[in-house]
């Protein structure tokens, strides 16, 4: 247990942020939630890293007004908390620049979910897309986000492309239509997730063309597993987006997804998905020996796909299982000691 401590402690001590676009060392607010157990052990770890935090339920936190670089880490904490301990990993600068752009991509995710109107949600998208040109033309709107992508794109040189390419996927899915393929689900990946990966690397200052290849296969694996992980919450909304094809080969109705079902050939449906998520992995993980040191910790992504993926076979591919939905709270550990083997 020592021993496990001890390795926990080193793999928190990235949690101390610097103030990245100024000189100051001033360390960034750690807020934790002390009334969860994963919360509490946290605590106890951070105290013993000497790294400083907040009880959310202390003053500091609820009457101190979070700048813009506080408000996106805080964005990203809330609805997408294992990128925000990836990001925590990305060095100096970059790390900053990440955190910009996982925000940029959460505010366009949630748009679908919160407008109760299609029209609503598309002049939200058409905003976000006259914001980049407002942006790459010096004269960014007066929010968060906007400001913290901009100081990205001055800073480590950003490409406007890969920021538009996520606009126009998400006008795509404002149409809500089931993905009638796999190679469906990839070309949305390949505009709405894969562009995420490629800013990360220029972030890093990384330009290499087997670490786009990498990148790409790991964002299509992303994709589907967010897919998957994310059919029973699409099911309680009477939603299905696995795909058609698949679900027509193994003669599995939309109804029985929404109910919830179990069966043998919805299973299949889900294992022969999760297998294309593997294989994009796999595929990936071939460029390990030609990918510079340096854009591994771009793709620490690969370890919560691989662990859900793990999961799930554990689960024997029932999309349903309560297990899938649980938090890993070994995650930052295995994060950490994939950055000090510097591979992905």
């Amino acid at each position: 247990m020592k021993h496990f401590i001890c390795s926990y402690k080193m793999a928190m001590t990235w949690c101390r942020r610097k103030s990245l676009w100024s000189k100051s060392r001033n360390f960034t607010r750690i807020v934790l939630d002390t009334n969860s157990p994963v919360g509490r052990l946290q605590t106890v770890v951070f105290k013993q890293a000497r790294i400083h935090c907040y009880s959310s339920s202390s003053r500091t936190t609820t009457t101190k007004q979070p700048n813009q670089r506080d408000y996106c880490i805080d964005l990203v904490r809330k609805h997408d908390y294992e990128n925000y301990l990836s990001n925590l990993l990305m060095p100096g600068l970059s790390q900053r620049g990440a955190f910009a752009i996982r925000a940029f991509n959460v505010e366009l995710a949630l748009i679908q979910d919160i407008v109760s109107e299609k029209q609503i949600g598309i002049m939200r998208l058409k905003f976000w897309r006259d914001n980049i040109d407002r942006i790459y033309q010096g004269s960014p709107p007066n929010t968060p986000v906007a400001l913290e992508l901009y100081g990205a794109t001055q800073h480590l040189k950003l490409s406007k492309k890969w920021l538009a390419n996520m606009v126009d996927a998400r006008f795509e899915q404002m149409e809500d239509k089931s993905y009638t393929s796999i190679k469906h689900i990839e070309e949305f990946a390949e505009k709405g997730v894969c562009p995420m990966n490629y800013l990360l690397l220029q972030c890093l200052g990384v330009e290499n063309i087997h670490a786009d290849h990498a990148a790409s296969h790991i964002g299509k694996a992303q994709s589907i597993v967010t897919l998957l992980r994310a059919a029973p919450f699409h099911a309680g909304k009477k939603k299905v987006y696995l795909p058609m094809d698949l679900l027509i080969k193994n003669k599995v109705s939309q109804e029985s997804v929404i109910r919830g079902k179990t069966d043998q050939p919805i299973k299949d449906v889900v294992y022969e998905t999760a297998s294309i998520a593997h294989h994009h992995l796999k595929h990936a993980r071939s460029f390990k020996s030609d990918v510079p040191k340096e854009a591994c910790v771009a793709f620490l992504s690969t370890v919560s796909c691989e662990w859900y993926l793990k999961q799930l076979q554990t689960a024997d591919f029932n999309i349903f299982d309560s297990r899938l939905q649980r938090r890993n709270n070994l995650l930052p550990l295995r994060l950490w000691l994939q950055k000090r083997k510097k591979t992905y």
